[in-house]
């Protein structure tokens, strides 16, 4: 699998599809790009379709450092310009959106679009971080199957996890939660726990942007995407029946007709 050298990190991307346009994919915490699979599939025929792990995750570098999301926003930027792809469309889930968010306002050159899936433009809130901590601090040194059943709730919608016809697939999910690096998603974790408020920032925001959020979102409640639609001019929201957090795996066919009509559109 092809990976790059970016800021003193090696990521870890693919790149499939063909089209005249790219699409780039981030992921969120404690994933990969592999949470994006169905909807490369949906969108490969038409578009370049590239998607990539930050930095601690999934299959790239575990560095000493780099993990605030000022850094992880610069990483973003020198990929977009090392894969050639700019301007992009780009979909950010959770973690992502955060990026996503810092590149449409900082640097929109880079976007065509942005799209936005279960995500904040606002710091962590407050009454998250001890438990957040606690969970770290065992997943640090314990390893991440001790908290995976409290992660999976987090991370999944009660819909998802209630269905006795998804058992297998939640399974397999549970698994890519306990393969991850122990160092390596404890100060990704630590970076998103810690991180800053852009809430001011997104007002300059001119990218045609559609934002998506799963109702039954516990992580990044739908509260959260309609202050950002009201913050960003022109923006569009659509909300997720039977989704949580991760909408991309849990509703995969609703997230693609709402990226698949955003597109058409522009």
């Amino acid at each position: 699998m092809p990976k790059i050298q970016v800021n003193g990190a090696k990521l870890h991307y693919t790149d499939e599809g063909a089209g005249p346009e790219t699409i780039l994919f981030a992921h969120g915490l404690l994933w990969s790009g592999q949470m994006f699979e169905a909807q490369v599939n949906a969108l490969k025929d038409r578009y370049r379709c590239i998607t990539f792990d930050f930095r601690g995750q999934g299959q790239s570098e575990v560095t000493r450092g780099g993990y605030d999301m000022e850094t992880l926003y610069q990483d973003t930027v020198t990929l977009i310009e090392a894969l050639g792809c700019a301007p992009c469309h780009f979909a950010g889930l959770s973690m992502g959106g955060f990026i996503g968010m810092r590149l449409a306002a900082w640097r929109p050159e880079l976007l065509r679009s942005l799209i936005l899936l279960g995500t904040s433009a606002d710091a962590e809130p407050e009454e998250n971080i001890p438990r957040y901590n606690r969970l770290n601090f065992i997943a640090r040194w314990f390893g991440m199957r001790l908290v995976a059943a409290p992660v999976m709730r987090i991370l999944f919608g009660q819909s998802f996890l209630a269905d006795p016809n998804r058992a297998a697939q939640r399974e397999e999910w549970k698994k890519y939660l306990i393969a991850n690096h122990r160092i390596g998603i404890t100060r990704a974790v630590k970076g998103v726990i810690d991180r800053q408020s852009v809430y001011d920032e997104i007002g300059k925001i001119i990218t045609p942007a559609l934002i998506i959020v799963g109702e039954e979102d516990v992580a990044t409640v739908p509260a959260k995407a309609e202050r950002i639609q009201a913050r960003i001019a022109g923006s569009r929201l659509v909300r997720v029946p039977r989704a949580g957090h991760s909408s991309t795996i849990e509703e995969s066919e609703a997230v693609n007709r709402a990226i698949k009509a955003f597109l058409n559109s522009l």
